[in-house]
């Protein structure tokens, strides 16, 4: 059966937005991106993220990305949510995935998130580690590794499905059912 409350979580460049987007479609969950909740104009932290937070967390189906955690969006999702998927990835394919992303959305000048845009290529090469998302993506690689005993331990409900390569995500969500959106 699948679950109506759902966390995505793995390093920065793995592709948890992208994944929750899919299972979002493919189980009729409305996705909430949690990136667009966090950050202001101007890259600023919205004071009403919490608050936000708790309002798509109150409806009964919803996937998201597990992030925020030290922010306190996890004491709000965690306790909701009965499904993690953890993308763990090796550092080869995250790394390539990030570079990617960040090079498309910095060239494209896409929009992000409230009039955000990705800052200049040149960003990833900077020794500044606080703007340079190759370094942050360094810092993080297997945070999920050291914090997923301990996320368990506090939501012993959570049911964790951990994928280890993009193809293993791609044939596991393959090969779920498919929900009739009414």
């Amino acid at each position: 059966m699948p679950a109506d409350r759902v966390l995505v979580c793995g390093v920065s460049g793995s592709g948890k937005t992208t994944l929750a987007r899919a299972l979002g479609d493919r189980w009729a969950l409305r996705h909430t991106e949690i990136d667009a909740l966090y950050h202001g104009p101007n890259w600023v932290p919205r004071p009403e993220f919490l608050a936000d937070v708790e309002r798509f967390a109150g409806e009964e189906r919803w996937v998201t990305e597990w992030q925020y955690i030290s922010k306190g969006a996890g004491e709000i999702l965690e306790p909701r949510a009965q499904l993690a998927v953890w993308l763990d990835y090796s550092r080869s394919v995250v790394r390539w995935r990030l570079f990617r992303r960040t090079f498309a959305r910095s060239f494209a000048r896409k929009s992000l998130w409230n009039g955000n845009r990705e800052g200049s290529v040149w960003r990833m090469f900077s020794r500044n580690p606080e703007r340079n998302i190759l370094a942050w993506q360094t810092k993080t690689m297997h945070s999920w590794r050291a914090k997923m005993p301990a996320a368990l331990a506090r939501n012993p409900h959570l049911t964790v499905v951990r994928l280890r390569t993009p193809r293993e995500a791609r044939n596991w969500l393959a090969g779920l059912p498919i929900r009739d959106p009414r």
